[in-house]
């Protein structure tokens, strides 16, 4: 029944499809043939779904004129054709009405500027003609081409509302939180081992960060403190990030390796520096991972391959974090969620009011201030006319490209983002869960996989809305409920509320523990 329902979702998405504001140029002469990116209103300037339907017109070039006078039309006149004009000195309206007047049949308005959606216009006065907006290193491209002799098509592919980056996107953050989870819970569970076996178990290792209430509440502030820092000081402080998530990104990278590189039998020899003996095979791990790290560094605004390599620092960045930082017990999950929901959904849906373009804080700093493909929704879209310096991006999202979009070469590439925050965040409760079901040896992992079904669950439920509203949405605002309240729902039922809220053996280290191995494993406890 589930595989029908969802298979019956996926089929409603695929099916139903929107108007893109943004269309294809289909130019070409006597031997040659381009196709070029516009923008246009589908409000007041419908264009057919494809190119088999588009009409054939002969293209007209104006654009030594603005086309806001009727003097500015050429004596022969425009009958049954296209015309394209500078953009400037009147609005599109006006330059329309002029052209259609002299029987043209579609308009297009030469920009060097960004690539606006046209504003919808006054059809009182009879307006019918086809407006779309062109860059003009376009325009000359299409002249050098084709000479005198162009003719164009007009038409704008529907683009579906469902795309599937967002199951790649789904996939990703899934997997990356499973796997941090379980890694967490194996991790625990050597240390138990260890500690059997006659060894000091240590309640809080070298690399590993422990959660109090007070860290919790200095940690989203910080939060807080940080991203208004970004969006007001982006263009200095984007460095700053972009050197530390090099660093971070290959010690993650490093941390991950490090298990499966120690199961290679070669390589084992051995060498001093300063006073410290390195194997020969974690010196070449480390030179790999930092040079991954360098190469993304250098390539980072290589944007139709280096998502790739940006997704699994990624995911190596948010494994490693799940693993270093523990939290002690549900009560300060409970917190840290709660309080970095409100964060989210105050900096998504309350922030819009106090900025000046009417953007939200956390959209403006994930996608970066320059952005299109990453912010682009609802009914307005701008494209740049000219090839620019890319513009530098925080290295804090899983990006994806957007696979169905019709325009995507076109007008500029298009990705969905989730950012790392909502892979972590709910992350860190899944590992809890996952070294609760290991100090009370269940054998099942109820708690760490009821959490992780129930962090899909919720993935989906944001994929969804985000989808229907066509804008980002604040993933905690759907995923801390679900993981929160099917792990409390779970210690409910199991009738063990009490341990899971109040504590670990972290906690409960002042107190004398008991450590008993028995044949299905090993249970730690506090003496009664």
């Amino acid at each position: 029944m589930s595989k029908i329902l969802v298979a019956s979702v996926c089929a409603l998405f695929l099916c139903v499809q929107v108007n893109a504001q943004e269309a294809i140029l289909h130019a070409f002469g006597p031997s040659a043939e381009n196709e070029y990116c516009i923008v246009f209103n589908s409000s007041w300037t419908p264009l057919p779904p494809s190119l088999d339907n588009a009409t054939q017109y002969q293209l007209v070039n104006l654009t030594s004129s603005v086309l806001c006078h009727q003097t500015d039309l050429p004596p022969a006149g425009l009958n049954g054709k296209a015309v394209v004009v500078m953009r400037g000195n009147c609005s599109f309206e006006e330059k329309a009405l002029i052209a259609q007047s002299s029987g043209a049949r579609a308009i297009l308005i030469a920009s060097k500027t960004s690539l606006t959606t046209p504003s919808a216009i006054n059809t009182d006065k009879g307006l019918n003609i086809l407006v779309a907006l062109v860059r003009y290193k376009d325009v000359l491209n299409m002249q050098e081409a084709f000479k005198d002799s162009i003719s164009v098509k007009l038409y704008a592919p529907p683009a579906a509302l469902f795309d599937y980056s967002i199951l790649v996107i789904l996939f990703i953050s899934v997997f990356t939180l499973a796997l941090g989870g379980y890694w967490s819970g194996a991790a625990e569970q050597q240390e138990i081992n260890f500690a059997v076996q006659g060894g000091r178990r240590k309640a809080e290792s070298s690399d590993e960060i422990q959660f109090t209430p007070l860290k919790v509440v200095i940690f989203v502030l910080g939060m807080c403190g940080i991203l208004v820092l970004l969006y007001f000081f982006y263009k200095w402080l984007v460095y700053v990030m972009i050197a530390m998530f090099c660093i971070a990104s290959a010690m993650a990278v490093y941390g991950c390796l490090a298990a499966l590189v120690q199961m290679i039998p070669c390589g084992r020899c051995s060498f001093s520096f300063q006073d410290k003996t390195v194997e020969i095979r974690f010196f070449f791990l480390a030179a790999f991972c930092i040079a991954v790290s360098v190469l993304w560094a250098v390539y980072r605004n290589e944007d139709r391959w280096i998502w790739i390599l940006q997704d699994v620092l990624g995911i190596a960045f948010c494994l490693n974090f799940m693993r270093v930082l523990k939290i002690s017990s549900f009560k300060i999950c409970v917190t840290l969620l709660s309080l970095l929901l409100v964060y989210d959904v105050f900096f998504v849906f309350i922030t819009p009011f106090f900025t000046k373009n009417g953007e939200s804080i956390m959209v403006q700093v994930a996608a970066g201030p320059g952005a299109t493909g990453e912010k682009r929704g609802g009914n307005m879209v701008e494209v740049p006319a000219e090839p620019t310096v890319p513009y530098e991006k925080l290295p804090i999202v899983m990006r994806v490209p957007r696979l169905s979009s019709p325009t995507q070469y076109l007008c500029g590439m298009e990705f969905s983002l989730l950012g790392y925050g909502d892979i972590i965040v709910p992350g860190l409760l899944v590992a809890y869960c996952h070294r609760f079901d290991v100090w009370n040896n269940n054998s099942t992992k109820i708690y760490y996989i009821s959490c992780t079904i129930a962090y899909g669950v919720g993935m989906i439920v944001t994929l969804v809305v985000m989808v229907l509203s066509k804008m980002g949405q604040p993933a905690l605002l759907y995923l801390v409920p679900c993981t929160l309240v099917t792990s409390a729902l779970v210690a409910w039922r199991r009738k063990e509320m009490k341990r899971f809220w109040a504590g670990t053996i972290y906690e409960m280290e002042e107190n004398p523990m008991a450590i008993s191995n028995n044949e299905n494993g090993v249970i730690i406890h506090p003496e009664e």
